[in-house]
């Protein structure tokens, strides 16, 4: 029972996942501290406030409709989007782009052996039909 626990959580997949969560845990912290410490303050700024949560407040029957905080919070997720889009998504795809390009000089390569060994073999069968044999053409080699 134990080791079946143990080669569940020692699985790639497993380990994989963990590390990816860890990973984008810490740069969610930088992107919030990214959009918290330069970009927030920065749209503040613009609109004169002093934090992006006093933008563009509607009170409606007393209630505070922050719409502020929502566009702090679709600026974060672009932030975040680009990120990972720049720092992920392109370097995974220009590495899956040059194992592709390998395999197919890999095939090209496989191809030619193949051509080589048919024109070997058609070399043989020519040879044996002169009536000179393979032995000729192996001691010549």
């Amino acid at each position: 029972m134990l080791k079946g626990f143990r080669d569940f959580i020692a699985r790639g997949n497993m380990v994989e996942m963990a590390v990816a969560f860890v990973m984008g845990s810490a740069v969610t912290a930088i992107v919030t501290s990214l959009v918290d410490s330069v970009i927030n303050p920065l749209i503040a700024a613009i609109f004169s406030m002093p934090d992006m949560d006093k933008v563009w407040n509607v009170t409606v029957n007393g209630s505070v409709v922050r719409f502020g905080s929502f566009v702090g919070a679709i600026i974060n997720f672009l932030i975040i989007a680009l990120v990972v889009y720049f720092c992920i998504v392109v370097p995974m795809n220009k590495l899956a782009e040059m194992s592709s390009r390998k395999k197919e000089e890999g095939k090209e390569e496989l191809s030619d052996e193949e051509k080589q060994t048919q024109l070997l073999a058609e070399i043989k069968s020519l040879l044996s039909a002169q009536g000179q044999g393979t032995s000729g053409a192996g001691q010549a080699a």
